[in-house]
């Protein structure tokens, strides 16, 4: 089994098959695996780890945890291992290409790829599937989102004025919705699912205009002749998509050239997996499945291994490539790539003089306020001026208080707001401070909207009861029902093959 995010929804139990269910619900595991068996690693080491990866908060968590141990890390009489091993080289050499990186840049580079890939998924299916295919449904959060935008980056450019300091307009932009939605599910039912739906919507419009901005105007010396073939790979992609072919080799293949290609040409390498997502299919393959003949199929007597990987095939074709991709890459960025990224970037030396630099500091200062007024002001006023001018309506059972609250919790802007500080700055000593500016910010906006949004919703009671298979769909129900004859097939062949008798 699987644990993976859905959306920026926070995890989710995701099965193998590509079924899922709420990380609020509980299932026994299989004794038939490793982790359900009565072993003492599996009950004191496999059974918790899996219980906390099913709590919609985990990722946060552990980006805490990381943030922590580079702070202690880079604060401690081994910070020079520290700084040792963020410059450690990485030198990978295949025929003609060629890559030299430290260890810092790999992940900004190389790692945070994986996780814009991601990133691109989630845009993909929402403008395919999701909240953002009806433009006048998601217009709410979409101008509240472009207000938290703005507003942020106006006042950190006022603050900064015209220094070159004020190269950092992009960084209180950003919102970390790992850690916004990771408090939001602290609160449980009580906050309304159409409250969620606008974070949710709001984060992904705050992606995209991340994504813009980084392309725009944090790329440099661009080198067109790399760009090109850039730009060719993913028209390759395209066509053979187009042409439905589905060797998931050749893609990673041309998925790791376009982003050589997009390294060596000045734009920045993540975009590349920005790209790469949003030219994933994100509808199914298959769509012309009788349901009916497939629980016949169940529920027939003869159900061996050969029919099961039949109406296994059925049933995850019918899940779109994008949603397949995003549940198993989900686990990778949020509990691997992400904590790392925070352990390589939030290592920020707190001595003496640097506090007092940063505290004087019109960059600290700028993203302070930025992150929490800007974002704020930007996307409260954003949602009222739409409401007000009659363009959409605040949805039902949503208060003012409670936008308020959210618009509060989007100023916590950790990873993406590092990525671009990373990009933005070369001066190690404006990097410092405006790292200081991000943590602070995020710490204000954290504690202030919980708190906010915990007196908001006090008077909520929210009983909804929801039916899985009404929620995740009938194929989606029927692979939780295939999954114990799978580890039965799986695990006992010799058993498979003595019930198929003599006509085998």
């Amino acid at each position: 089994m699987l644990f993976a995010e859905t959306g920026h929804g926070g995890p989710s139990l995701v099965r193998s098959g590509g079924g899922s269910m709420s990380a609020g619900s509980h299932q026994q595991p299989s004794d038939l695996t490793w982790i359900g068996q009565d072993r003492r690693l599996a009950r004191r080491v496999g059974q918790p780890l899996a219980k906390f990866m099913a709590v919609e908060s985990a990722s946060g968590i552990l980006l805490i945890i990381a943030t922590i141990a580079a702070l202690v890390w880079a604060n401690s009489p081994w910070n020079d291992v520290y700084d040792n091993f963020l410059h450690f080289n990485i030198n990978v050499e295949i025929g003609p290409f060629h890559l030299e990186e430290s260890f810092l840049h790999f992940v900004n580079d190389g790692l945070m790829a994986i996780f814009f890939f991601v990133v691109g998924l989630e845009i993909k299916r929402e403008m395919t599937t999701g909240e953002l295919r009806d433009p006048r449904a998601a217009l709410l959060p979409m101008v509240a989102a472009v207000g938290g935008m703005v507003v942020p980056a106006l006042l950190f450019v006022a603050i900064t004025r015209q220094s070159p300091a004020s190269d950092g307009w992009g960084i209180p932009m950003a919102t970390d919705i790992a850690f916004a939605v990771g408090i939001v599910s602290l609160l449980g039912r009580r906050v309304p699912t159409q409250l969620k739906i606008f974070l949710l919507t709001l984060a992904i419009v705050d992606d995209i205009g991340a994504i813009a901005v980084i392309a725009i105007f944090y790329s440099s010396g661009i080198a067109f002749g790399w760009l090109g073939i850039a730009a060719g790979l993913l028209v390759t992609v395209f066509f053979l998509q187009r042409a439905k072919v589905w060797y998931t080799p050749l893609y990673v293949l041309l998925g790791a050239i376009c982003w050589y290609a997009m390294l060596e040409s000045g734009i920045h390498a993540t975009l590349a997996g920005v790209a790469l997502g949003l030219l994933t299919p994100a509808r199914p393959l298959q769509c012309d499945i009788e349901p009916g003949r497939v629980v016949q199929e169940i529920g027939s007597e003869t159900f061996d291994g050969h029919t099961y990987r039949r109406v296994d095939l059925y049933i995850r074709e019918t899940v779109p490539v994008a949603e397949r991709l995003q549940t198993l890459l989900h686990p990778f960025t949020s509990f691997l790539v992400i904590p790392i990224f925070a352990l390589v970037n939030a290592g920020i030396v707190l001595s003496g003089e640097g506090i007092r630099e940063a505290a004087g500091s019109a960059v600290t200062l700028g993203i302070i306020v930025g992150l929490v007024a800007g974002k704020t002001i930007g996307i409260s006023a954003g949602a009222y001026l739409a409401v007000k001018s009659k363009a959409c309506a605040l949805p039902s059972g949503v208060t003012w208080p409670q936008v308020v609250a959210v618009a509060l919790l989007a100023g916590i802007g950790f990873t993406v707001a590092l990525f671009i500080t990373s990009l933005a700055y070369a001066d190690e000593a404006i990097v410092t401070q405006a790292k200081m500016g991000i943590l602070v910010a995020s710490t204000i906006a954290a504690i202030a909207g919980a708190a906010l949004l915990h007196r908001a919703t006090r008077d909520n009671s929210d009983d909804r009861r929801v039916d899985d298979e009404a929620e995740h769909g009938l194929f989606e129900a029927l692979q939780n029902r295939l999954e114990p004859i799978a580890e039965s097939v799986m695990a006992a062949p010799e058993a498979e093959k003595t019930s198929s008798g003599p006509h085998e």
